[in-house]
């Protein structure tokens, strides 16, 4: 695949960022798991039934088998020939005039045509009397094959495993399943100002957050990411991205890529031969945003404000993932603007919203706050409305793509 041409560090739009950024997917190959610690992978081949679902007539409701023409003929006293348990061989209704005790998820018994609940019999001296005169055959019969046939297609290649293909790998006997690999993942903070969570900090420093919410962002989509920090000091830093460029596959950053004075990050990361592919794009919050590539590493430097953070590992490191393992990235999820509301300058902006589903609409409210370092509004909020340039005044009613965050 070719790289696009770098950019000179002058804003880009955020479509074209996103197009760069999906143009440098990466597949990371296949490895062989346990079916029962496949939760949340990426499946690597199609699954297929190894026998019918059902693989045999399957009683569905305790009660009693039958031969249906007996019933028809007005009989409605049956003699009960024996018992069919769940997990045990089939049994024979010998006589059609009589019957045989069913148990939910049993063989049904050769002969027998339909099934009648206990709650429509009654039992007494080896005999059960059916106390209704509806009846259908196969009732309450869950028939071979009526699921899925042997051979059919139950899980395609590329589908996220859940608890549901769990449950499905597990009946047809898949032990061991091919899934895509993980890439390895290192998510980095700069910064003399920050603090381990545990410490006290002095008045002038914060605690380290940026990281462990990208690493919860990350394990949301079952990626396990190392964390480092590192000191604000140009050697140390060089010294020490280039150990982790070499070990790992994908960097995530959070700071050090704006106009301070000792924001180093790009500086750097040209000095280690990492080609940029762009730096600052049109958006708010975010707009420092730098990305780039060496080899067949990847590497994003988000701006270092905790929701530029946040929302730009939304907006542009999940898609990248998701295309990377085969999964539809494309946003199809939108919400009505339910108040007026307007911001400066022009830019993509992404608006903290609260989500409310009335009457199957999905309605967005903006949720006021203190601008990117505003990490505690975050709590507040279940998405990002995706507000789009051209212009800085958006009236109530409109509709726009969602990048949602939290369930509501």
């Amino acid at each position: 695949m070719s790289i696009p041409k770098p950019q000179q560090d002058s804003l880009i739009s955020v479509e074209e960022a996103l197009h760069i950024v999906l143009s440098q997917t990466k597949y990371f190959g296949t490895e062989l798991v346990s079916f029962d610690q496949s939760l949340g992978r990426v499946l690597q081949e199609d699954i297929f039934a190894d026998r019918d679902f059902p693989p045999f007539d399957r009683v569905s409701m305790d009660g009693i088998a039958i031969t249906v023409q007996p019933f028809k003929d007005g009989t409605r006293t049956f003699k009960i020939e024996g018992i069919q348990a769940a997990g045990s061989p089939q049994l024979t209704l010998c006589d059609t005039k009589n019957c045989i005790e069913v148990m939910t998820g049993a063989m049904l018994p050769k002969n027998g045509e339909a099934v009648i609940p206990y709650e429509l019999v009654e039992i007494e001296n080896g005999t059960a009397k059916v106390v209704s005169n509806d009846l259908k055959y196969f009732q309450n019969i869950h028939k071979k094959g009526f699921d899925k046939k042997q051979n059919d297609l139950l899980i395609s290649k590329n589908t996220v495993i859940s608890a549901a293909e769990i449950g499905v790998l597990a009946s047809v006997g898949k032990s061991i399943v091919t899934v895509a690999k993980m890439p390895k993942v290192m998510v980095i903070s700069t910064g003399d100002e920050l603090v381990e969570v545990e410490e006290n900090p002095a008045i002038y420093q914060i605690r380290r957050s940026n990281v462990h919410s990208l690493a919860a962002l990350l394990k949301r989509i079952n990626i396990s990411a190392d964390n480092l920090h590192i000191s604000d000091d140009k050697s140390i830093l060089k010294e020490k991205i280039k150990a982790v460029l070499h070990e790992y596959d994908v960097l995530l950053f959070s700071g050090a890529v704006s106009k301070g004075k000792f924001d180093f990050l790009p500086e750097i990361l040209e000095e280690l031969q990492v080609k940029k592919l762009f730096h600052k794009v049109k958006q708010k919050p975010g707009k420092p945003f730098w990305f780039g590539k060496k080899d067949s590493k990847t590497i994003f430097a988000f701006p270092g404000n905790p929701v530029s953070t946040f929302v730009s590992c939304l907006k542009y490191f999940y898609p990248w993932y998701q295309k990377s393992f085969g999964i539809n990235f494309e946003n199809d999820q939108f919400a009505v603007l339910a108040e007026n509301f307007s911001f400066k300058p022009d830019l993509t902006y992404f608006l903290q919203v609260k989500l409310k589903n009335i009457n199957g609409t999905l309605y967005a409210t903006p949720i006021a706050g203190n601008g990117s370092g505003d990490l505690a509004n975050l709590v507040e909020s279940h998405a990002f409305l995706e507000l789009p340039t051209g212009t800085t005044t958006f009236d109530k009613g409109n509709v726009f793509p969602i990048i949602k965050f939290r369930d509501f």
